[in-house]
């Protein structure tokens, strides 16, 4: 799933694609619909987003936002959706099929004969892509609900929300109406760089692990944004899986310590930790009820 780096590195190579420095903004030229599940609005309509040039990029949480005047083209890439750049896009429409198309963008830009785009693409058979087309951003739900943005928050706020959760501290860092722009990749490497447990109960962490915490969650977070910045879309995937110290390296060494990264699964998704780094070597059980093997 794209979280907050990968996001920013989005927004900041759309930015300077379509509002380039000394040059004139793009414009919205069409915007087409390949699966209709993808658009989650109807009361403005799409043709509004080409009324005016693009006058911001930007990023809400783990939303993107375009804005044309006052119509915001707002996307949430979910858990199996990509933002795939052309600087060339082939003319005509697309034909609505069963692959992972599900939405192109075109733009038009003074002097350009063959303007570029970008298709939305959703991987598997759970379609969570979003699409919005609204007056304003908070408009959207999940904008709406989200709380602080990671690294906008202050220490004394981020240990009031931690101190203040009745809950495991890695569901805290995931939640985006507690702290906007967390994920499940990033919340491991954030606790293993933080030498916490995933499973550790955040109300009951010590003001030195509560500072731990948010230095890791800025030294995490503002190194992955470093290391996206000024990469092209195409490269962001790459670059975030060979960042990684423990997320999805089960078996794999603690680049830290030695250990043997270990790994508890759920329904739908797993998490990753270093027993000698988090849970003074003991083992977490696989089970989302349990804390420790016996």
């Amino acid at each position: 799933m794209p979280e907050m780096p990968e996001v920013q590195g989005l927004v900041d190579f759309l930015r300077l694609k379509l509002i380039p420095p000394g040059a004139p903004p793009a414009t919205i030229a069409q915007v087409e619909v390949l699966s209709f599940s993808v658009l989650k609005t109807a009361d403005v309509p799409l043709d509004a987003l080409s009324a005016e040039p693009l006058s911001g990029v930007e990023r809400r949480g783990k939303f993107i936002v375009l804005t044309a005047g006052g119509v915001h083209l707002v996307m949430h890439l979910a858990k199996a959706g990509w933002l795939r750049w052309s600087d060339a896009l082939k003319p005509g429409p697309l034909r609505p099929g069963k692959g992972p198309m599900a939405l192109r963008v075109r733009f038009a830009a003074e002097g350009e004969e063959k303007p570029g785009g970008f298709d939305l693409t959703e991987a598997g058979t759970k379609k969570s892509l979003a699409v919005y087309v609204v007056k304003d951003p908070l408009d959207v739900p999940g904008i709406a609900r989200l709380g602080p943005d990671a690294l906008d928050v202050d220490y004394a706020t981020f240990a009031e929300i931690v101190t203040s959760h009745r809950g495991q501290i890695k569901g805290l860092l995931r939640d985006q109406s507690a702290i906007a722009g967390i994920g499940n990749a990033y919340s491991d490497e954030i606790l293993h760089a933080a030498h916490l447990s995933p499973f550790a109960n955040a109300a009951k962490l010590d003001p030195d692990e509560v500072t731990r915490l948010f230095e890791a969650m800025h030294a995490v977070l503002e190194h992955a944004i470093a290391s996206a910045s000024g990469r092209p879309a195409a490269e962001l995937k790459d670059s975030k899986r060979k960042a990684m110290q423990v997320h999805a390296r089960t078996g794999e060494a603690c680049p830290v310590c030695g250990d043997t990264i270990r790994e508890v699964s759920f329904a739908d998704s797993s998490l990753q930790y270093c027993p000698t780094c988090q849970t003074g070597g003991k083992l977490l059980a696989d089970r989302r009820t349990s804390k420790f093997l016996k």
